[in-house]
């Protein structure tokens, strides 16, 4: 069986802890990387199993690279345009799709496909 995908928005789920991130976003969103580790192989309540990561990173966040379990994929312009995208390629698959993100254009944008929308506190 193949892994449930979850697609986090990184910008929006750092953003969504008044922490100092805004002094060190690719610092911030290290962190958030390296605190995903058990997420992906526990997975969620949703799930009961392990789940596939992608961390959608934009803007000065852009240096923080993958780590083992989770793939850290740099959006070329807008991170809300690259996670459309990514669920859209994946929609097909057959996988369940979660996408984590408080954001409620993008909400709206990947609404339309088979996914279930996640708030920023399920990876906090």
């Amino acid at each position: 069986m193949t892994k449930p995908l979850l697609v986090i928005d990184a910008a929006n789920v750092v953003g969504s802890v008044p922490d100092g991130w805004w002094r060190d976003r690719a610092g911030a969103t290290t962190r958030l990387r390296d605190s995903l580790v058990e997420l992906a192989a526990t997975g969620l309540p949703q799930t009961g199993s392990p789940v596939d990561v992608i961390l959608v990173v934009e803007g000065k966040a852009r240096t923080v690279t993958s780590s083992d379990t989770v793939q850290v994929h740099v959006a070329p312009h807008s991170g809300d345009d690259a996670i459309v995208e990514l669920v859209a390629d994946e929609s097909g698959s057959g996988r369940p799709i979660y996408v984590v993100t408080a954001d409620r254009g993008l909400q709206r944008r990947v609404g339309i496909y088979a996914v279930e929308i996640l708030g920023p506190h399920t990876v906090r």
